[in-house]
This record gives structure tokens, sequence and C-alpha cells, in this order.
């Protein structure tokens, strides 16, 4: 079977994006991201800043509320169809649940063929990178970059501390076949 889907996990500034971008360009079929920052950016404001939503604390850490976990499983569900639809789609997303977010991403995604993707950093340098987006909370990157991998089996893991977008994509672009 041809892999359907790919799920890159890692923590915030751990290079997924990147990643996603270099794979897009060196896949020969056409892939569709998807990834969780798109979804907290398509809520209404007021379920990113809210208790039933999803908040960012100035510390970098992340607190999930009931409404977010609806939308986010309804998220997942329309992934799973586009890829059972034909279209060949890479998750970008932060298990903040560890081995509990990938368990509910395997029953959305049961019956494809999926690639299972860990993408770490030394926290560090994520750290240096979050600093250098200026668009998250100080702490976010170095908190999430261990924490997400916990307990999570992966196919293939990349790391981007020393290793460059491209090299990662061609690494993981080499499983697919």
């Amino acid at each position: 079977m041809t892999t359907q889907v790919i799920v890159l996990n890692g923590g915030s500034s751990s290079g997924k994006s990147g990643i996603v971008r270099c794979l897009q360009a060196v896949l020969p079929d056409p892939w569709l991201a998807a990834a969780i920052d798109s979804l907290v950016e398509a809520m209404p404001a007021s379920l990113r800043a809210s208790d039933a939503g999803i908040e960012f604390t100035a510390d970098g850490g992340v607190n999930i509320g009931s409404e977010f976990r609806a939308l986010e499983a309804a998220w997942r569900e329309g992934v799973a169809a586009m890829a059972r639809a034909g279209a060949r789609v890479i998750v970008d997303d932060v298990f903040l649940g560890g081995a509990a977010s990938q368990e509910r991403w395997r029953g959305a995604l049961a019956g494809l063929d999926v690639l299972w993707v860990g993408v770490r950093c030394e926290g560090t340098v994520a750290a240096g990178r979050e600093i250098a987006r200026g668009d998250r909370a100080r702490g976010m990157a170095a908190s999430q970059a261990e924490l997400v991998h916990r307990g999570v089996a992966y196919d293939l893991e990349v790391d981007t501390t020393h290793t460059e977008s491209l090299d990662c994509a061609r690494a993981i672009a080499a499983r697919t076949e």
C-alpha cells in the first residue's frame, strides 16, 4: 500500500512547517498540508483565549478546553475523510497529550496507510527559533521539546537540531515509496 497520510509530531519551533513545505516540493505527487496552527487560526477569536477553547499562557503553557477538543476531533475526521477521498495529506501536529494524542489520530486514520514521523529538536535550539519567530510565548518550545514525544511510537524520527528541513524531508519521502 502507498502512504496516504504523513503525520509529523513535534514541539513548537521544532521545524515541522519547514519540513512540510520541503515534502510538498520533493514528493512526486501533490500533498495537502493540514496544520494544527491552521485549525487554531480558523477558530473564532473567542476560543483562542478561553477556558473552553485553547489558551496560551505567558510562560509558554497551553491549556485545552472542551470546545477545542470537539473541533479538533472534527478536524481530525475531516483530514481522514480527505485521505479516504484520495488526497494525500501531511499532518503537522503537536501531541500535547503524547501517546493519547496519537491514539486519537490512530482512531481517525484507521484503515489508512500512515507514516508516523517524530520531529525532534533540542530544546535550546527550538527556544532560539521561538525567539526569532516572535509569534510564540517564550518557553513553549522548551516545554514541548520532549513532552510531545512521550509514549509516541514512530516509523521514523528526524532531528532538526543540526539537519536542514530539506534533508529531513528527503529522508521522510524515501519512506513513502
